[in-house]
């Protein structure tokens, strides 16, 4: 990478957005060509077990209500797939939020337009999946997707592209975690490998932005440090405005879909060390003092997931004690 700082004489932080995406675009170009080699085209009609459907109520009159009995998908399962789709559902407007960021030209715009792709086959795949099986209320899940779409979507890091950049790195990583921890408490072989797939996915474009990432502490240290300790101390999943969100994400907690101890030790730590984010020298103030702010979060976030880790085995063994007096 050959270019220079921003200005001459210019201060070292004192890089714009358009310099960053110019200056990253052979990264990007890079990254894309390396996903492109190892990403596998899938198709998302042969991870649904059609042979399973039938009618609903509606237009066919042999419709058949659903009833929460026809699945075998588990409760924690259930919960954590609606959410899990809901997220996925707002897909346009994602698109809209990076391709107004990086733009629609260039490495940057074919990987947009790519990633764009690839993820609309997760959202296909898993309703496909969900009302085929009979995992879900159909009704309540077309309910809850046009009240979730309905308020739109705005990125808490629209703003800057690095913290755009960053809330990604991190993000892909938690969505991966997060399916493939559905599949594992779903109860359901099918639902597993489904979401296993979708997963795979996740992980090649954490890859992706976690590389660009690193790419970017080379050309911009201190704004890109400011930016990681931004994104990491305010994280929010994209899905936080579904309707229920708040008591859906406490029961994935506790159904060890996703909670405290899983985002430090799966999603900001693996990110994080491979950064080698507390080595990283030659700081100006600013970015040290966001590199000391965000080794202090991360050594509170793990005392406040013991805590929780302490409270949920209480919970296990207060229920592993009903059940053995039943």
């Amino acid at each position: 990478m050959t270019i220079a700082a921003p200005h001459l004489g210019s201060p070292a932080g004192a890089w714009t957005d358009a310099q960053l995406l110019y200056a990253l675009e052979e990264v990007v170009e890079k990254e894309l060509n390396r996903h492109l080699q190892v990403a596998k085209d899938w198709m998302p009609h042969e991870y649904v077990p059609w042979s399973d459907g039938r009618n609903f109520p509606g237009l066919f009159e042999d419709g058949e209500a659903w009833e929460k009995e026809q699945s075998q998908v588990t409760e924690i399962g259930r919960i954590a797939l609606i959410v899990n789709l809901l997220t996925e559902d707002n897909l346009p407007s994602y698109h809209h939020e990076i391709a107004s960021l990086f733009g629609r030209d260039g490495a940057w715009g074919t990987w947009v337009h790519r990633w764009t792709a690839e993820e609309g086959r997760h959202g296909i795949v898993m309703r496909d999946y969900l009302l085929t099986s009979r995992a879900v209320d159909p009704d309540k899940l077309e309910q809850f997707r046009m009240s979730h779409m309905s308020e739109g979507f705005e990125s808490d890091n629209r703003h800057s592209m690095l913290h755009s950049v960053a809330y990604v790195a991190f993000q892909e990583l938690a969505t991966r975690i997060s399916h493939r921890n559905t599949g594992h408490q779903s109860g359901d072989p099918v639902c597993d490998r489904m979401l296993a797939r979708i997963a795979t996915d996740e992980n090649l474009h954490m890859v992706f932005y976690r590389n660009l990432l690193k790419s970017a502490f080379q050309l911009a240290p201190d704004l890109t440090m400011q930016a990681v300790r931004d994104v990491v101390v305010n994280f929010r999943m994209p899905g936080h405005g579904i309707p229920g969100f708040e008591r859906a994400a406490a029961q994935m907690a506790i159904g060890e879909v996703y909670n405290m101890r899983i985002h430090h030790d799966d999603v900001l730590q693996p990110v994080l060390r491979f950064l080698k984010i507390m080595e990283i020298d030659g700081l100006g103030p600013e970015g040290r003092k966001a590199q000391e702010e965000l080794g202090l979060f991360m050594g509170g976030l793990d005392s406040e997931a013991s805590k929780f880790d302490e409270k949920l085995a209480a919970r296990k063994a207060r229920m592993a004690a009903r059940a053995a007096g039943a």
